[in-house]
């Protein structure tokens, strides 16, 4: 059996980073054999094999060719004739189509090595037009390695952005763009994505509700950036480096101001009840992507309380306690955290303001556990019953909450 190590495997060792998982292609095999040798098929769409004692994934080698639209639209073949060299052309980049022997010598006909040294996220030929995910794998590969320098060829934007112009972006199928969105959350640069989206065209196609920020004027006191649409890019990389890795939060930092371009224009660059006013477009982004409920939830917490949370000093005891009620941190308390942490992105993603200081969040937490120290077994329940039980937790927890105010003052 003849097998290459290819993809991000490959890469990700020629750029110095950390190896992940690893995929093999096989040359000159059928599945027939690949099964006689102990190998176990997974692939539905084209012959796909777990090796029996790694579980590493082992594809035969194959060719694609477009049948359709959208990124479901290919014709897949695969047989021992099918050559390496003609596997890794149906590839999407040059930096991701090297493939290592076993014996450690690299094949690369599409020059992927020059292009890491160069820093360039390349395609490697016209046939990455007949994919629109690959739309989305530039975006978010360019979340991870922007901070490498890459940057995205010229003539692959321009490809791009001519896929856009064609329609190809309007058969992404919801699962599929919500995980490239979702993994790109998890990057360091995560609004790299947006700027690449943005710079094809895609990120109104895909993101209108983000895409619409861009070029809404904020008070420049309080936003020395301005831009909304740059504000959010900032926002999303502070989150990024206050939660590593969390999509969760970077997804409440991404829509956290939708409201914005959807406030009077009359009255700009004031943005008069933009925290309800983005609830909507929080929604139907969430409804177009089906994104999971645990991130729509909190995404919609944070647009609607984040200015709450920016003046928390301000607040009663009592409006602290049903801000806590509306988010249903007693039963959710990570919550808290998270809206801590994303309302700490709002307030440093600006230009200027990234070390400053956000008092808010250790006050937040402060004021919660105050609450949250209260439980209905300190309560003198023997004379109350019904809706009264919660009426006296909730008296206990706003005193809680006052005296922590008072503490802490």
């Amino acid at each position: 059996m003849t097998r290459y190590l290819v993809g991000g495997a490959v890469r990700d060792a020629l750029l110095g980073l950390p190896p992940g998982d690893r995929d093999w292609v096989v040359v000159g095999e059928t599945p027939e054999r690949m099964v006689a040798a102990g190998y176990r098929p997974v692939g539905s769409d084209f012959p796909v094999f777990l090796h029996p004692e790694s579980g590493e994934e082992h594809a035969l080698a194959r060719t694609e060719r477009k049948t359709a639209p959208g990124y479901k639209g290919f014709v897949f073949h695969a047989d021992a004739g099918v050559s390496l060299e003609q596997d890794l052309a149906r590839r999407d980049f040059t930096v991701n189509a090297i493939a290592r022997a076993e014996d450690g010598s690299l094949i690369d006909p599409f020059h992927g090595q020059r292009d890491i040294k160069a820093r360039v996220l390349r395609h490697v030929s016209p046939a990455f037009a007949e994919d629109p995910v690959r739309i989305l794998r530039a975006a978010r590969f360019m979340a991870r390695f922007a901070p490498l320098g890459f940057t995205v060829a010229p003539e692959t934007l321009a490809l791009m952005r001519t896929m856009v112009d064609a329609g190809e972006a309007d058969h992404l199928v919801a699962e599929r763009v919500w995980q490239e969105i979702h993994r790109a959350l998890q990057q360091n640069c995560p609004q790299a994505f947006l700027q690449t989206l943005r710079a094809c065209g895609a990120l109104r196609v895909l993101l209108p509700e983000v895409d619409a920020l861009y070029g809404v004027p904020q008070r420049v006191e309080f936003h020395p950036e301005v831009d909304a649409g740059i504000h959010t890019e900032m926002v999303c990389a502070m989150a990024a480096r206050l939660a590593p890795g969390d999509a969760l939060i970077g997804f409440a930092a991404l829509t956290h101001d939708l409201g914005k371009a959807l406030t009077d224009r009359q009255q700009w660059p004031k943005h008069l009840q933009h925290e309800h006013l983005g609830v909507a477009p929080v929604e139907a982004l969430c409804e177009r992507w089906k994104v999971p409920a645990d991130y729509r939830s909190l995404a919609l917490h944070v647009c609607k309380e984040h200015l709450n949370i920016h003046r928390l000093n301000e607040l009663r005891p009592e409006t602290v306690h049903d801000l806590f009620a509306r988010m249903d941190a007693f039963r959710r308390p990570e919550r808290v955290l998270q809206m801590a942490q994303v309302c700490e992105a709002d307030k440093r993603g600006r230009l200027g303001l990234t070390e400053a200081v956000y008092p808010n969040a250790a006050l937040l937490l402060r004021y919660f556990s105050a609450a949250q120290s209260v439980t209905a077994r300190d309560l003198d329940l023997k004379a109350l019953s019904g809706p009264a039980i919660g009426d006296a937790l909730r008296t206990a927890r706003i005193a809680a909450i006052a005296t922590s105010k008072i503490t802490s003052a």
